[in-house]
């Protein structure tokens, strides 16, 4: 391989050769509790929750009959899962920002909700939707739950929508008309039913008692000691979410990790460069060869990590000057702390292997957090 690929193979990486296909998968919660079957449906198939799993929005989770769960949404919230219920989250998102936003529908069954920050961010970002009505979230713990209408025979309540407010409090809004619910307070929704119902009898309305179908869940003792601490609970951790996202700018992340990268060339680290790459990343090269035509390299793995070692060890007075460099958020995740698209114009010169050489080229990298450290995922550099 000519001389010039070795060194272009760590200085120049990028991300341009796949990112853009990639779809982005976004969190939406963990499971803190479990005891039962909850089935979790989404673009990754069915699969069975286990403590610790992260629930992805667009998964629809279906509690079994005897089934209970209790999830942490990234918000700092939990949500507890009554048996039988089936919800997905439709649309969340939690960055410390005043454009957060959180969307869950639940189609059947009970569901506790102590709400995360974003209650209290953007109260018109987060709702709850069944097929009966809108409920509105102002920093709350309540309890939303849907009684279809073919289960009315079974029951002697009405089905509809009921929402029952432990503390804070929330709208419950159906055709076009809206109740507010305060603590100990019971909002209700009717569904049309089997026989058409009259529109005044489908407006929401608040309830003279608590129906008796509200009893305690396996884990509401802990739901309890949660909501309890709920407001300081936000608190730190959107304050801890800011941080993290001010030290996630992308412009910055550029700056320091190819600050990092180009210290570790002078000082001839060969470990500390490849540890600066994530352990599947595939480095492109395009060079000009000795003659004159222009030449594509593809390295991963074992051969990227003895191309570094065998670069480091032949490259001498080296010197390097960025022309350009810009980090911006990688296009399919525009999260503060998501990937980095970085992009550098650099002239480079020294000694390879006792032959001088001296060239400009184009970088470019997709960084990506890794334990909580920036590597480059994919890379891709181009001799010009």
């Amino acid at each position: 391989m000519h001389f010039l690929a070795f060194t272009l193979v760590f200085w120049a990486t990028a991300f341009h050769f796949a990112l853009a296909a990639e779809a982005t998968i976004k969190p939406f919660a963990s499971v803190w509790r479990i005891e039962g079957e909850v089935v979790a449906d989404g673009a990754n198939g069915k699969h069975l929750l286990k403590l610790g799993d992260i629930v992805l929005v667009g998964e629809r989770l279906t509690a079994g009959a005897t089934a209970e769960a209790v999830l942490k949404t990234q918000d700092a919230g939990y949500i507890a899962i009554r048996p039988g219920a089936e919800f997905v989250a439709l649309q969340f998102s939690a960055e410390g920002t005043a454009t957060d936003s959180n969307r869950i529908q639940l189609f059947k069954g009970a569901l506790r909700i102590i709400s995360g920050w974003i209650g209290k961010l953007n109260r018109k970002g987060s709702v709850l939707t069944t097929p009966t009505a809108t409920i509105g979230i102002r920093g709350t713990d309540h309890e939303p739950y849907v009684l279809l209408v073919e289960d009315e025979d079974a029951s002697r309540f009405k089905p509809g929508t009921y929402d029952k407010v432990n503390q804070g409090g929330t709208t419950l809004e159906a055709v076009g008309q809206s109740v507010d619910i305060d603590p100990g307070k019971v909002g209700f929704a009717r569904a049309p039913g089997k026989s058409r119902a009259l529109l005044t009898l489908l407006f929401p309305v608040l309830l003279e008692k608590v129906p008796d179908f509200y009893v305690p869940g396996k884990f509401d003792a802990d739901m309890d000691q949660l909501a309890k601490s709920a407001a300081v609970n936000n608190q730190q951790e959107l304050q801890a979410k800011r941080k993290q996202n001010a030290a996630c700018v992308p412009g910055e992340v550029a700056k320091r990790w190819t600050h990092e990268l180009d210290q570790n060339i002078v000082r001839g680290d060969a470990a500390a460069i490849l540890s600066m790459f994530g352990p599947d990343v595939r480095v492109k090269a395009t060079v000009r060869g000795a003659n004159g035509k222009m030449t594509e390299i593809e390295l991963e793995g074992a051969e990227l990590a003895d191309s570094i070692v065998t670069a480091v060890s032949t490259l001498s007075n080296y010197k390097h000057r960025r022309i350009t460099l810009e980090g911006k958020p990688n296009e399919t995740n525009a999260s503060p702390c998501g990937p980095v698209a970085v992009k550098s114009i650099v002239i480079e010169e020294g000694r390879q292997a006792d032959k001088p050489y001296r060239f400009e080229s184009e970088e470019k990298y997709l960084l990506e957090q890794v334990d909580g450290t920036w590597r480059a995922t994919a890379a891709q550099t181009r001799q010009r």
